[in-house]
């Protein structure tokens, strides 16, 4: 059964968590005030406004007032209520009248017959796509609520890649109908608080509007956990009095001292919001009397130099603790944000954070992007937060590229919304941030996609490093690369950023459907061998009405197929050449197909027998697995023989110079140095030892070695037994099949 967001709940953006419940009733219904201020509560944050641009919002109002008569909150508000909220809040940053006249029409297609044509042709394109990039999927059904939820979210954050307005819009919309959940029920609530701290809050802090991050956050965590949130919040308030007299006084001495200095600066008293404090109590596991820095100060002057100046003013104040600095001037945040941090013991040790900023840095600090539209001016610093803002949108697009499955690309889209950012420098000096935890193949995909791609060693702080290893603040990082290099699945471990982590799945999966086809276009050719030896192929017709009936669109993709095992190439070959019902008895065996054992993904060696060159061979065609390859004696698989469909006659190419692991077992004398003499022997006979374990009999005076040794076929494995059976203190020696307690491993 398909899931549908239900209209008559309360909606969202996202498809299945929703914002605000409407209910269509008779407009005069008697529980439902008449609002008497209408668009005039609104025209006071207009002011910067021109009185034609105040016009065209009138006209924006009037149109989305008529589209939503007759419907009602759950509060028992008009529904135009909410809309006028948005606008209001979104009017509060400044914005232009195309986002203002969006957010008065923002729900306008997704509740009412009004068209999506009719907004555009009567307001602008601009403020159709706004208000199409705001509106949900509502009117299509999906297989699941998370794949509901993840496709909306797509069609939101693809929208607001072409135009950041599109989210500044969603985003007040979400603070607005977090702020009036009161009247839904309580499970609704924690849903739409879960998703406003998953992503909504983030994407507000990625932006670098600070209030709604805060505010977000706060009202998240009251709706997710009311009683914790109301026990905080007494607490800081009861804090608040208690140390009132402290910080007053710290603030007094703060000035003084700028005084002293000749330093012009205006100092306020910082208080950290809720949900900052419960986190840190979690993360630290602390009482809520062991967190310190609920008060801190924030200095703002006049320009960057001051900055500096007045830290060193404070620090010969206070001093500062040890490793609790961070420059966010030279180094800024991803979002731009810029600013000084210390904290300074205070008073009787009390430690105090102090924030020092200029008065710009302080704006952008919390209007974020939205600045670009509050503050028209050739500020460089606006002009470097729109330029992150566009990279970080674009990598978005990067992300969508390579990902058409949106559950899959939510899962990236979130690790990039909490960065929590580690910097680094490149080999030119270059500064880059990262999310922390970040590795050397996060950094080279952060780079350039080509240089992920081809990554091959790094050096961090010039001496060479695994790729594996995470970055930390001020490494510098070259990234080695070698033309004939590619992705390694391996480093699906380890790496952190969506971006790397998007370009090697989708790596995989196509180098994996490129062998498959390969490999079926080889199988496909040995069954038609096999069914008629003179046949020159199916001519193009047949070919093309086999493909119609597959429902497949080129033979690639048939071939890929049958290298993966969900076609069989003997059913497909006798539907090719038209002989379904002409068969007069067993076809004859194909030749063997002849594999290297280093194909790649669409040919696996079988780990319960561990085949190598020289050892005889069967192919098992497993689907979505490829054509695995056992030795014709390996015990598990017995119970598969019975399908003569589903297997091959295979054969060894020769092709010297790969390597392949085998297991080894040796029985040797309990004597000192035995296993290092054996491992000597090994190494004699050209053989890498992959493993080594060991396993000593209780009162035995034998022990048992396992190695995994690495031969390039069944003769070097035969030197490498032979130089060992010569050993005086080796007993007995054996090559292992199954596992190592001697039982089998099933084929599949």
């Amino acid at each position: 059964m398909k899931s549908q967001p239900e209209k008559s709940d309360v909606k969202s953006s996202t498809g299945v968590v929703p914002d605000h419940p409407i209910q269509k009733q008779p407009a005069h219904a008697n529980h439902a005030p008449a609002l008497t201020h209408e668009f005039d509560s609104l025209r006071p944050a207009l002011a910067y406004l021109s009185a034609d641009e105040i016009g065209t919002l009138e006209d924006a109002y009037e149109f989305s007032r008529r589209a939503h008569e007759g419907q009602f909150r759950k509060s028992g508000e008009p529904y135009i209520s909410h809309p006028l909220a948005v606008a209001g809040i979104l009017a509060g940053w400044h914005l232009d009248t195309q986002t203002l006249a969006a957010a008065l029409l923002h729900d306008v297609v997704e509740d009412t017959p009004a068209t999506a044509g009719e907004i555009e042709a009567r307001f602008g394109k601009a403020v159709g796509l706004l208000v199409e990039g705001v509106s949900k999927l509502d009117k299509l059904s999906f297989a699941s609520e998370q794949h509901a939820q993840a496709e909306n979210f797509r069609k939101m954050l693809l929208a607001m890649a072409r135009d950041v307005r599109v989210i500044l819009v969603k985003l007040a919309d979400r603070l607005h109908n977090m702020h009036t959940m009161g009247a839904m029920p309580a499970e609704k609530r924690r849903r739409i608080a879960t998703e406003t701290l998953e992503i909504y809050a983030p994407i507000a802090n990625r932006l670098g509007l600070h209030s709604v991050y805060q505010e977000l956050e706060d009202l998240g965590f009251r709706y997710i956990h009311p009683n914790r949130y109301q026990v905080l919040a007494k607490a800081v308030k009861a804090a608040r009095g208690n140390r009132r007299e402290l910080v007053e006084k710290i603030k007094v001495a703060l000035q003084e001292k700028l005084d002293q200095c000749k330093i012009e600066a205006a100092i306020s008293g910082r208080e950290k919001h809720l949900y900052s404090i419960y986190s840190k109590m979690q993360e630290k596991n602390l009482a809520f009397s062991e967190v310190f820095d609920i008060y801190g100060f924030r200095v703002v002057v006049r320009d960057q130099p001051t900055c500096y100046l007045t830290l060193g003013a404070l620090h010969s104040l206070y001093k500062p603790i040890p490793g609790k600095f961070k420059d966010y001037i030279a180094i800024p945040k991803a979002n731009g944000y810029q600013s000084l941090h210390s904290i300074l013991f205070g008073p009787n040790g009390t430690p105090i954070e102090v924030q020092i900023r200029t008065t710009d840095m302080n704006r952008l600090a919390e209007s974020g992007v939205a600045s670009h539209w509050m503050y028209k001016s050739a500020d460089t610093a606006l002009n470097e937060v729109q330029t992150r803002t566009h990279r970080w949108l674009q990598s978005l697009l990067d992300i969508h590229a390579d990902h058409g499955d949106s559950p899959e690309f939510l899962e990236h889209i979130k690790v990039d919304l909490f960065p929590d950012e580690v910097y680094v420098f490149t080999p030119k000096g270059k500064i880059m941030a990262l999310p922390r935890g970040a590795t050397a193949v996060d950094f080279a995909f952060a780079v350039h996609t080509d240089v992920g791609r081809h990554c091959v060693a790094v050096k961090i702080n010039y001496e060479l490093m695994p790729l594996r290893t995470q970055l930390r603040n001020g490494d510098h990082v070259e990234i080695l690369t070698a033309a004939n290099a590619s992705p390694n699945a391996a480093w699906l471990n380890f790496i952190v950023t969506g971006k790397a982590r998007s370009h090697i799945r989708n790596y995989l999966r196509n180098t994996r459907v490129e062998e498959a086809a390969a490999l079926g276009e080889r199988l496909l050719n040995h069954a038609i061998t096999a069914l008629h030896p003179e046949s020159s192929g199916p001519d193009p017709a047949v070919w093309e009405r086999l493909l119609k009936d597959y429902g497949m669109q080129t033979r690639q993709e048939l071939f890929a197929a049958i290298g993966l095992g969900s076609k069989l190439p003997l059913v497909v070959a006798h539907q090719l050449l038209q002989v379904q019902g002409e068969k007069s008895g067993e076809p004859a065996h194909p030749h063997a197909i002849s594999i290297r054992g280093t194909e790649g993904v669409a040919v696996e060696l079988a780990q319960c027998c561990h085949p190598i060159p020289g050892d005889p061979i069967l192919g098992f065609i497993h689907k979505d697995r490829g054509l695995i390859i056992h030795t014709h004696d390996c015990p598990s698989i017995r119970t598969f023989r019975a399908d003569p469909d589903k297997w091959l006659d295979v054969e060894w190419e020769t092709e010297p110079g790969h390597m392949f692991d085998v297991s080894i077992k040796v029985v040797v004398s309990n004597q000192r140095g035995v296993l290092a003499k054996v491992a000597a022997a090994i190494a004699e006979h050209g053989s890498n030892i992959g493993n080594v374990a060991m396993e000593e009999e209780d009162g035995s005076p034998y022990t048992i070695l396992f190695f995994t040794v690495q031969v390039e076929n069944r003769m070097h494995l035969a030197r490498v037994m032979r130089g060992l059976r010569v050993l005086p203190d080796v007993v007995r020696i054996f090559r292992i099949k199954g596992k190592r307690d001697g039982r089998s491993s099933p084929a599949q």
